[in-house]
């Protein structure tokens, strides 16, 4: 299950686990906005959050490296 919020300067995805598998994973703050995206993940007791932010970049090579097979590679990026 996941949400879908607009805010005025970002949208903000949340990942809820469903998943059959226990423990469940704590929920995930996928938070986008115009130069990075932000994700938080808080443990399911609430005790710690932890984040990450990825460049526009980064987050593009992930979107590719989720398609490709195993080796190391290069976007051909062009800048307008």
């Amino acid at each position: 299950m996941f949400t879908i919020e607009h805010e005025f300067d970002s949208t903000v995805i949340t990942l809820i686990d469903e998943g059959d598998g226990l423990p469940l994973m704590g929920d995930i703050t996928i938070t986008a906005f115009d130069d990075c995206v932000t994700l938080e993940q808080t443990d399911p007791e609430g005790e710690m959050t932890v984040a990450l932010t990825l460049s526009m970049a980064q987050l593009a090579d992930l979107a590719a490296a989720l398609n490709l097979p195993e080796g190391s590679y290069r976007l051909n990026q062009h800048k307008d």
